[in-house]
This record gives C-alpha cells, sequence and structure tokens, in this order.
C-alpha cells in the first residue's frame, strides 16, 4: 500500500497535493488507482454513468468546482462504485448521505457534505484535465490518498 508522506518524501514536488480541506466519507481511508477525470457543475449525470460502469480499482476525480451547495455523490451512487470495483472518488464538492457512505468499502473524500441533492441535467466532461487546488491532473494519473491527504503523480512515477 502507498503512503502518501513516504511518496512525498521520495518524489517531492513531482507529486500534486490536493488541498487540505479534502474530508474522508468514505468507509476506506487509504485507496489508490488510476484517474478517471470528471468536469461538472452541481449536475452528477456523469458521475452516475461512471458509478455503473467498471471501475477496475480506478478512482474518480471530480472537479466540482468546489462548489457546496448540492451533492455529487450520495449513497445510492457510491454503492454503486463500490459494488462495480472503483477504489474511490475524490470530490472537489460536496456529498450527502454522510452516515450510509461510511459503511461502504469505499474510498470518499470531499470537501463538505450537504442535504441538497444535484441537479439531473446532462451537462459534464470526462475524460478531460482538471485543476483542482492548482494540481492538474490528467486522465490515467495516479492518484493516492490516505489519513494525511490525496496525492496526484504522473503515470509511472510510482
Amino acid at each position: 500500500m502507498y503512503v502518501t508522506c513516504d511518496l512525498y518524501d521520495a518524489h517531492g514536488e513531482a507529486l500534486g497535493v490536493l488541498p487540505t480541506a479534502l474530508r474522508h466519507f468514505g468507509g476506506r481511508l487509504r485507496f489508490h488507482g488510476a484517474a478517471v477525470t470528471v468536469k461538472t457543475h452541481e449536475v452528477n449525470t456523469i458521475v452516475r454513468e461512471l458509478a455503473n460502469q467498471p471501475g477496475e480499482g480506478r478512482v474518480m476525480v471530480v472537479d466540482g468546482g468546489g462548489s457546496d451547495r448540492r451533492a455529487l455523490m450520495g449513497d445510492v451512487l457510491a454503492g454503486a462504485a463500490a459494488e462495480n470495483g472503483w477504489a474511490g472518488a475524490v470530490i472537489y464538492g460536496a456529498v450527502r448521505d454522510v452516515a450510509e457512505l461510511r459503511n461502504l468499502d469505499l474510498g470518499i473524500m470531499a470537501l463538505v457534505c450537504t442535504p441538497a441533492r444535484c441537479l439531473r441535467k446532462g451537462e459534464g466532461e470526462v475524460g478531460c484535465p482538471i485543476v483542482i487546488g492548482g494540481v492538474r491532473i490528467n486522465p490515467g494519473d495516479m492518484i493516492v490518498a490516505d489519513e494525511d491527504g490525496v496525492i496526484a503523480a504522473p503515470p509511472g512515477l510510482i
């Protein structure tokens, strides 16, 4: 298992350190996998589609623009993601159903929780470069999360 602090000591500035405001909401505190990137704002159509596809140990990294107004993932989508083999989700935005999320074998990190559900329009983009807290994340980058935070590494670095 990877440890973020050890990886940072070994690779330093070659890694991107995501915002420290991201908190754990899922039942799995340590997770890693290749990034599947999503860019959306208060709409979880793409997140829903991905959660229902084979995750193959990957990590959804969702740039929700930091919005705290509407949850991009709740217990239904997180449950589907866990069942479909996703390692985790890093959401630069909000989640909901916090008590249920803690019981899932899925890593979930997000900024905040809210009871408000997302909008259900068809907008959003998957597989594009995103920037979260000044850190550029490309599809396929390695995402590693643990109790100390989240880092992103270019493919092949770790």
